[in-house]
């Protein structure tokens, strides 16, 4: 199996799914954007795509000039090939915006161990049916993805209280999560060392947040990745295999 990963800051890759892809001896191609590399001509020899969080925008083209080329290809991956695709963050932006969607401010920020409440239609989605009806997740984002909802392809499986497009399917190969399913143990302390994200976590929940936001995280880690394993047991043997 052969998976291209597009990332945007090196620290925010696949997490505990890229552990999980590395046990099973997946052949992993990854882009850092950020750092000039770029997307591979030939996009076809890959089974899969994985597109990460990063701390800029979907509109910082003119600071970001890559971002571009990404949605390019992003479209000719998941509209033209109609390869499997799964964004997280800004990766779940990004498709929103390929497909003809927009990406607004969210109102709040949603910063923390947060519940993601499924839609009733989870129940036969091939990723999602095993997930229980409510969740825990890690949020850290201040835009969301709006106006798709008279798109016919895109299927609404996951809302919470702020932020309604938390997990929406295009077709039935390409997902946007808006979440971090992907975390592991030090995801937290490391991305708390970013400044951008540092700064939207103090304005959102005081100074000196980063420990208490860690130890939540803490917390939860165990069922967050028991999800992480659900959905990439069945991103390989029931899309990608398919």
């Amino acid at each position: 199996m052969n998976i291209i990963i597009l990332q945007h800051i090196k620290i925010e890759d696949p997490g505990y799914i890229k552990d999980l892809m590395i046990e099973d001896g997946v052949n992993l191609t990854t882009i850092e954007l950020d750092e000039g590399e770029k997307i591979p001509r030939d996009l076809s020899k890959f089974d899969g795509m994985f597109c990460m969080g990063g701390p800029m925008d979907t509109w910082m083209e003119k600071k970001y000039p890559w971002l571009i080329e990404e949605k390019k290809r992003i479209k000719e991956f998941v509209v033209d090939l109609k390869k499997p695709y799964l964004g997280f963050c800004l990766g779940c932006q990004l498709l929103g915006e390929v497909i003809g969607g927009k990406v607004i401010k969210s109102k709040p920020a949603e910063i923390g161990i947060m519940d993601i409440n499924f839609s009733k239609k989870k129940d036969n989605d091939i990723l999602f049916s095993q997930f229980p009806n409510k969740i825990k997740s890690l949020q850290w984002h201040s835009y969301e993805v709006e106006d798709i909802d008279n798109n016919n392809d895109v299927t609404l499986l996951a809302s919470s209280p702020i932020t309604k497009y938390q997990i929406f399917k295009y077709k039935s190969h390409a997902y946007g999560i808006q979440f971090h399913i992907e975390i592991k143990d030090t995801t937290v302390n490391e991305w708390g060392c970013v400044q951008e994200y540092k700064s939207a976590l103090e304005e959102q929940l005081g100074e000196g947040a980063l420990e208490k936001f860690n130890k939540a995280a803490e917390d939860n880690m165990k069922d967050m990745n028991n999800y992480s394993e659900i959905l990439y047991s069945n991103f390989k043997n029931k899309i990608i295999s398919r």
